[in-house]
């Protein structure tokens, strides 16, 4: 059983984390370390990101959208700047999640690891529009 979550745990999550951590190396100038430290990762995971060892599979198969790109570069800064909290962090990436199910931008990676999912199965009729419903609720 592979439940649409399954996307987010392996290839969204680690697509938002490559991101992020690039943009706290080269624009921000935070060592490795620190960039490791401040997202409560390891020095070698960021490592990993940058050699393409990690991750890298993720940004092949999820598109990031123009949206989402904008929401990982404020919460780049906000890691940065140390002005934020975790639960302002992890409300951000939980929002991204939120608008690409909504949109249906993980529904092509989804059906790529469950081949037997229809076209509209399980993304449209139980997560699209409950989760429209949620982000209108969010904003």
């Amino acid at each position: 059983m592979k439940p649409p979550c399954i996307v987010v745990v392996n290839y969204l999550l680690p697509a938002i984390r490559i991101l992020i951590a690039k943009e706290l190396i080269e624009k921000h100038g935070l060592s490795r370390i620190e960039a490791a430290r401040r997202m409560g990762l390891t020095p070698a995971a960021i490592t990993q990101y940058f050699k393409r060892a990690r991750g890298e599979s993720a940004l092949k198969i999820i598109e990031i959208p123009d949206e989402a790109s904008e929401m990982i570069t404020e919460i780049a800064e906000m890691i940065a700047e140390d002005r934020a909290s975790a639960y302002d962090i992890l409300k951000r990436i939980c929002k991204i999640c939120w608008m690409m199910r909504s949109k249906g931008l993980l529904c092509g990676a989804h059906r790529e690891i469950l081949p037997a999912l229809r076209e509209d199965e399980i993304c449209e009729r139980e997560f699209r529009l409950p989760l429209k419903y949620c982000l209108e609720r969010s904003s």
